[in-house]
């Protein structure tokens, strides 16, 4: 009697046996909603990740060449890098191919922070990148060249010459003058 009223049935079958769902039915459909949404997010993410990508490095939508700057001279170019770009997969992101860098050394500049700055006696290790004009296109759109940077002449420890990405003066950026 007691099994009866607990499944509410008068027949001495289960509930499950009269089409209701088996005792584990429900956590298991709750684990295959779980493995479900764990399946989509796994192949979403790539995607979103794509698509940030995509929008930052790429995207004719956020970076503008300010028109003061003047157009990329043709031919190669050697850029010192000291910072993110030192790691090949970001520069196949930025500028499609990874490239044969170059070890060098800046002498008398020390790093701080996303930036160099003039130090006698200090020195900033990084690689030298052989770079076609549309690639230098490319790098000055990631670092967004008259924006965040300026792109400046040196003179490296071997005594070769080499473009470098310098933070401009704070007080130029138009979102410190707001």
């Amino acid at each position: 009697m007691l099994a009866e009223h607990r499944h509410g049935l008068k027949s001495g079958r289960t509930a499950w046996q009269d089409g209701g769902y088996p005792p584990l039915a429900i956590p298991l459909r709750s684990a295959m909603r779980l493995l479900r949404w764990s399946v989509t997010l796994l192949l979403l993410a790539p995607l979103a990740l794509a698509g940030w990508l995509w929008w930052t490095l790429l995207s004719p939508f956020t970076y503008d060449r300010p028109e003061h700057l003047p157009p990329v001279e043709t031919g190669p170019h050697a850029v010192f890098v000291y910072g993110t770009l030192r790691h090949a997969p970001v520069r196949w992101l930025v500028y499609g191919r990874v490239g044969d860098p170059q070890p060098a050394v800046l002498e008398d500049f020390r790093r701080e922070g996303l930036d160099i700055a003039e130090a006698p006696g200090k020195a900033v290790e990084g690689v030298v990148l052989e770079v076609s004009a549309r690639e230098l296109a490319r790098l000055d759109r990631y670092e967004r060249l008259g924006i965040r940077y300026e792109r400046v002449r040196v003179t490296l420890s071997d005594g070769s010459q080499a473009w470098a990405y310098q933070r401009l003066d704070r007080a130029a950026e138009p979102e410190a003058q707001l």
